[in-house]
């Protein structure tokens, strides 16, 4: 299923809460989604932050939120800019607004409320600017 689990219309709607979000902080904000973690959550979430090359960022401030849709597991990484400021409860604090919905199968919307809390969120340490440029594509990931 991965990303066909979910709906053009889905994706489109993920896909315009990464844009709006971006416009409120010069983070870079990443979905990936697949079948199966093929690794321990955390470590699958890892090596695709690696191979989506979001630690090439300049300010190293992107993020990027990880779903594998039939074993049900999701994370939340952040590159080193953001983890200077940031701690576990900031990260937590996203996860558990995802998991509500999640836990109701609401998986549309539990990514659309991760990206929009992970930006407001960041914004006070990432602003956006004039003339900031979209690195990554904002196109869900798979």
């Amino acid at each position: 299923m991965g990303i066909n689990r979910f709906s053009k219309d889905q994706q489109q709607s993920i896909k315009s809460a990464i844009k709006k979000s971006e416009l409120l902080t010069s983070c870079e904000i990443k979905v990936f989604v697949e079948d199966f973690a093929k690794l321990e959550v955390l470590d699958r979430a890892a090596f695709q932050f690696k191979k989506l090359g979001m630690h090439k960022t300049a300010l190293r401030n992107g993020i990027l939120i990880y779903l594998s849709t039939e074993d049900k597991k999701f994370a939340i990484i952040g590159d080193a800019g953001i983890n200077q400021h940031t701690g576990n409860e900031f990260w937590d604090s996203v996860k558990e607004i995802m998991l509500q919905e999640f836990k109701q199968e609401n998986l549309t919307n539990g990514l659309i409320l991760g990206i929009t809390a992970v930006a407001e969120k960041v914004k006070n340490y990432f602003p956006f600017e004039i003339g900031d440029t979209n690195e990554l594509s904002n196109d869900i990931a798979h």
